[in-house]
């Protein structure tokens, strides 16, 4: 095909070990309590932050940091026959509220680890059980917080490179410029860029980007 390819709907493979992890002072905090494991305050802790800000890479750090034995799971039903002390992340969960109070109790009891990644603090959760809400108040929490522009610079390299992109440098100065300060928003236009320059056949230049963004 001549002018371009068809941008095929292929996922990037996104790099989560701790080498390709972009520390900065707005997840200093949640890094240092991940990397502080097992020597936590408490069973369960909390990283909480805006949609793409890291948290689910944060996660596969604490797994690589605690081991093969560290779960992922999507909600506190979902649960396997847990070994001994588990060591679990739960990453934007699907509130049931009995059986979230039932998994805390459960790994406290356990001695085990339970890492929350969520969007809100869970002491700011809108729960209806008394002794949950009580529990969820009592779980230490960090924010990871928005980025500055070193950092948004970083995760802007990161996604492309994660798409094998390279891309210069003067066009990441004018997307920290032209785009919200979110992860989200670079995850997009990340996104959005690669299949611009895949139909086009082209590489991704200040031009590519101005017509993209409209």
């Amino acid at each position: 095909m001549t002018g371009g390819q068809l941008p095929f709907d292929l996922p990037p493979r996104h790099a989560m070990g701790a080498a390709d992890f972009v520390a900065a002072p707005s997840n200093a905090a949640a890094l240092a309590l991940i990397e502080a494991w097992p020597d936590w305050p408490a069973s369960a802790l909390s990283v909480h932050g805006p949609a793409g800000c890291g948290k689910t890479h944060l996660g596969h750090v604490f797994q690589e940091t605690a081991g093969d034995a560290a779960l992922f799971l999507r909600a506190p039903t979902d649960l396997p026959d847990l070994p001994e002390k588990p060591v679990l992340i739960l990453d934007e969960p699907h509130l049931d509220e009995t059986a979230f109070f039932h998994l805390l109790n459960r790994v406290k009891n356990d001695g085990g680890s339970l890492l929350i990644l969520s969007r809100e603090a869970p002491a700011r959760w809108d729960v209806k059980l008394p002794d949950l809400a009580s529990r969820l108040k009592a779980i230490p929490s960090v924010e990871v917080a928005t980025p500055d522009d070193a950092l948004l610079a970083a995760v802007l390299v990161k996604h492309f490179a994660d798409r094998q992109i390279h891309v210069a440098p003067d066009v990441i100065d004018y997307l920290l410029r032209h785009i919200e300060r979110s992860f989200a928003a670079a995850a997009e236009i990340a996104d959005r860029l690669d299949r611009a320059a895949l139909a086009e056949g082209r590489a991704i230049t200040i031009p590519l980007v101005r017509r993209v963004l409209g």
